[in-house]
């Protein structure tokens, strides 16, 4: 079973509604491989503003 696969089967175990990642427009190669396990692009309410990723080192 693929990482992907056993996020998924993890994620629906503990009642989980979506997995999201997150990936460089340049990285073709990850795309076509979240493309081939059900994944999709996504747009958020554009009136919410655009989506800000924060980070916290540890």
């Amino acid at each position: 079973m693929l990482d992907l696969q056993k996020a998924e089967a993890i994620a629906v175990t503990l009642g989980c509604c979506k997995l999201t990642l997150e990936v460089l427009e340049g990285n073709k190669l990850a795309q076509a491989a979240y493309i081939a396990n059900g994944f999709a692009g996504y747009q958020l309410d554009p009136e919410m503003g655009r989506a800000m990723f924060w980070q916290k080192k540890l």
